[in-house]
């Protein structure tokens, strides 16, 4: 879409670049039972996977496939996990994030959605933002619903988790044009 990577603060949170300093949350992100099932986080905790991690963040940007952000707490600038925008067909986006393990119950999930969709609808002129959630992970639900997105409906076998495919709840978030 050609828009640069900015650097966005606002509602307590910060989204930012990867840089390669964040190795460590990658490293704790890679010990987590399901983030590696359904991201890109490297499936064993090794420096060189996490360096190769953050390395593909940077890519997403300048390749036109969509925005990836750090989500960084204000005043220390320390990583707490990643939210990205991903561009669909007829200018829509999906949205997905994860808090690294020691960071999570404090909101940031939240606050980095909010910011994320308030950026992407006003500045990108995005008109349409999905995300979709397993039905039993009512910690994604809730930051979803705390961030302005409705729940749409059920999409049956909709994402391969791991091996097994999985049923997700659509959730979006309609601009206001």
């Amino acid at each position: 879409m050609g828009h640069a990577q900015p650097l966005i603060e606002r509602n307590g949170v910060r989204l930012r670049d990867f840089r390669p300093e964040d190795a460590n949350l990658v490293i704790s992100a890679s010990t987590d039972p399901l983030i590696p099932l359904i991201t890109t986080v490297p499936t064993t905790p090794d420096a060189a996977g996490a360096q190769a991690y953050i390395a593909r963040q940077r890519t997403r940007q300048p390749s036109g496939v969509g925005y990836a952000f750090a989500i960084a707490r204000p005043p220390d600038d320390v990583a707490v996990g990643y939210i990205g925008l991903t561009f669909r067909e007829d200018g829509r986006a999906s949205v997905g994030y994860w808090i690294g393990p020691e960071h999570r119950g404090h909101g940031f999930a939240a606050s980095a959605l909010s910011t994320l969709a308030e950026w992407a609808i006003a500045d990108l002129s995005i008109p349409r933002l999905e995300l979709y959630v397993e039905r039993w992970n009512e910690a994604s639900i809730r930051t979803a619903e705390k961030a302005g997105f409705q729940r749409e409906g059920l999409m049956r076998s909709w994402q391969l988790v791991g091996e097994t495919r999985r049923d997700m709840w659509m959730y979006s978030r309609i601009g206001d044009g």
